[in-house]
């Protein structure tokens, strides 16, 4: 079992930097290239790109608690609620 998970390729884990704005800053966030690939697909399937997509999230966090604290961790587990989406997404589509 620990061969799923000891023998990932390392590049799926490497930490990648992308600098973008959050609310008019110009900021950077590091995040493993996996959840960069993620959150690429979310923002994609909602029409937006990438950068503008962590931005709109980052607004409606603001929004909703007034601050973002740790953002890069919200960040990773918006794509855990993805993946989790995703993986029981064929169970749905079976039960109807």
């Amino acid at each position: 079992m620990c061969q799923i998970f000891a023998g990932q390729d390392p590049a799926d884990y490497e930490p990648l930097t992308r600098r973008l704005r959050l609310n008019g800053q110009s900021t950077s966030i590091r995040l493993e290239k996996s959840f960069w690939d993620i959150l690429d697909d979310i923002a994609a399937g909602e029409g937006l790109t990438t950068p503008a997509f962590v931005s709109k999230l980052h607004s409606e966090v603001l929004e909703l608690r007034g601050e973002a604290p740790n953002f890069t961790s919200l960040l990773r587990c918006a794509c855990l609620i993805r993946t989790r989406q995703m993986a029981s997404r064929p169970v749905l589509e079976a039960a109807e």
